[in-house]
């Protein structure tokens, strides 16, 4: 099979191709008739207890694993009306756990203003944080701000080692991510009996599956503690999807049919029951709905009759819905699984 590059001047045209991409794959069995084998086709939701909101794909990296194609020239960003309409919709329920991201969520102008009312509404709220962005001028007093709501903070770091840290991020960014953790630490997060949570995450640099969750959770604590004196809570692995910027680094690599390979090799159908869109309601940033960040980032919104838009939530169609699946989601169910709160087993 013959694959060009994708084009980045058009993201709408370029979601198109990548779900062409990966509907021709040569994986065999497609994904949906390995669900079938597993006896779990179609999946369905089992509920919803973590509500996720992309405000946006602005950020200030760059990053060459990036799903969401985020960086400093994207201007998508949820408006205030959204995030009113994502607060409304959230007070109707009991959804325990509010997961914002992006792009870098705390660029969003509205981003502070959501904080603070979900945490007015009792719910735990998570800020997904690329590290560098706490050390810009204009977010001086945000770890204070995050101290002060108890927002837990999961924070992305490739690797405990400079050179494959800058190399998936940017020059300069592990140096910055050091400093960054050490001003978390200083705030009491990650630190035993604070309750400020600081939890990281680990994509591999590279077209692999992540090693075990434990291992490599207990080498960053030690590393990270000897090296740098930083402490973490948990650290999540997560494979990398064949999604946009990882999508072009294994086209241009000549490593997408291998990768697609092996993620479908390692189908774990254990895996496959517990993914993360079972539990996951999507918001993205202009308010239409989605099973998971994956799907919202191939434009496969939620179907089969559901609403559509966060306007017209509803909780009781919303909590058992069909999921949209496609080849893509080999890659949360590859080996010990993968989602937005690390290994699934």
């Amino acid at each position: 099979m013959t694959l060009t590059l994708l084009g980045r001047s058009n993201p709408l045209a370029s979601t198109a191709e990548q779900l062409r991409l990966l509907e021709r794959s040569t994986v065999s069995p497609r994904f949906d008739f390995r669900l079938t084998q597993a006896g779990i086709f179609p999946l369905q939701a089992t509920g919803i207890t973590v509500f996720q909101i992309n405000v946006g794909k602005l950020c200030n990296q760059t990053c060459r694993h990036c799903h969401v194609d985020a960086g400093p020239d994207r201007r998508e960003a949820m408006s205030l009306e959204t995030a009113e309409q994502c607060v409304r919709a959230l007070a109707k329920t009991d959804i325990p756990t509010v997961d914002i991201t992006g792009g870098a969520p705390e660029l969003n102008p509205h981003f502070r203003w959501l904080v603070e009312q979900v945490h007015g509404l009792g719910r735990h709220v998570i800020d997904r944080c690329n590290l560098s962005v706490l050390l810009l001028p204009s977010q001086a007093d945000l770890v204070e701000f995050l101290a002060n709501h108890r927002v837990e903070v999961i924070a992305s770091l490739p690797s405990y080692r400079a050179s494959q840290t800058d190399a998936q991020r940017g020059e300069g960014v592990f140096e910055k991510s050091m400093e960054a953790l050490r001003l978390l630490n200083g705030f009491g997060y990650g630190r035993p009996d604070s309750g400020l949570t600081l939890n990281l995450v680990y994509n591999p640099v590279g077209a692999f599956l992540p090693p075990k969750q434990e291992a490599i959770e207990a080498q960053f604590k030690k590393e990270l503690r000897t090296r740098h004196g930083i402490e973490f809570n948990r650290l999540y692995t997560i494979t990398n999807m064949p999604i946009s910027r990882f999508l072009e680094f294994l086209i241009e690599s000549g490593n997408y049919d291998h990768y697609m390979a092996r993620l479908a090799n390692a189908f774990n159908p254990v895996a496959a029951a517990g993914v993360m869109c079972r539990y996951t309601l999507s918001v993205g940033w202009d308010g239409r709905l989605y099973d998971c960040d994956f799907n919202q980032m191939l434009d496969l919104p939620v179907d089969h009759g559901v609403p559509a838009h966060i306007r017209d939530f509803d909780p009781a169609l919303l909590h058992h819905r069909q999921i949209v699946t496609r080849n893509h989601c080999f890659g949360c169910t590859a080996g010990s699984g993968s989602s937005c709160g690390g290994a699934v087993t």
